[in-house]
């Protein structure tokens, strides 16, 4: 089951594998990041990166991998510390790949089944149960390319943004278009099968393409979070993050 629908929560037997997207230079968090990268900056005494592996090892997820570019060593010897999961990293110190580019660089690194791509900019809070083991139950690779989570625009945090995507009774997206706003944010979470970049030339290019292409085939998907969603992009992000998050936990929401 996807779109508005929640269930309890499971662990997913199928989702396995994910990769946290940590190589961006993190311009719009200056100065903060001149002289540390973005997905170190510590939001509620956690860093970014460790607010996403967090969530990974929660949904029981083995499997890890980080991709570097910007101040690289530091997230790589940040990873290390860490004993409650692997964590392989994807090295683009040579060129910086964006999200679908990284995703690609980094299929060595996979095995053919779903894969969660997070980004390491924005992370949740959930009412019950693993955000991604929901994921991971509701992704179908027979009738799905892709499945992202979603958030409603009431339950976001540090985004003012028009929202991103429609979504229908079937769970299918479409794009905003030329409307003023769109019910659905995109959440920064998406699961796939990796082999749907494999066609792509290997360069820089956004999750986007794949998103677009999706829908042009019926086959883009989304799940709506259950939960409050913080983006974290500037520095004024974060005491906003922190201040919605004690009140979420405190059961101010």
């Amino acid at each position: 089951m996807v779109g508005e629908h929640l269930w309890a929560a499971a662990v997913s037997a199928d989702l396995k594998q994910a990769m946290v997207l940590a190589a961006g230079f993190g311009k719009r968090m200056k100065p903060l990041t001149d002289a540390k990268p973005k997905p170190l900056i510590e939001v509620a005494g956690r860093t970014l990166l460790d607010h996403a592996l967090d969530a990974i090892a929660g949904a029981e997820i083995p499997k890890v991998t980080v991709n570097v570019h910007y101040l690289a060593d530091q997230i790589e010897d940040h990873v290390k510390a860490r004993d409650d999961i692997d964590v392989a990293i994807s090295d683009e110190r040579a060129e910086i790949l964006d999200s679908g580019g990284g995703v690609k660089a980094a299929l060595p690194l996979f095995n053919d089944g779903p894969l969660a791509v997070l980004n390491a900019d924005t992370f949740w809070c959930e009412r019950s149960g693993s955000t991604l083991a929901r994921l991971g139950a509701a992704f179908d690779p027979d009738t799905m390319d892709m499945l992202l989570l979603l958030v409603r625009h009431e339950d976001a945090v540090g985004f003012d943004g028009a929202g991103d995507f429609t979504l229908g009774k079937d769970g299918r997206l479409a794009r905003r278009g030329d409307a003023a706003t769109a019910p659905y944010i995109y959440a920064g979470v998406a699961v796939m099968l990796p082999s749907l970049t494999a066609g792509e030339a290997d360069e820089a290019f956004s999750l986007n393409r794949l998103f677009d292409r999706a829908i042009a085939q019926g086959r883009l998907y989304g799940q709506v979070l259950d939960g409050l969603w913080l983006h974290v992009g500037t520095p004024a992000a974060i005491s906003l993050a922190e201040e919605a998050l004690a009140g979420f936990q405190s059961g101010e929401d």
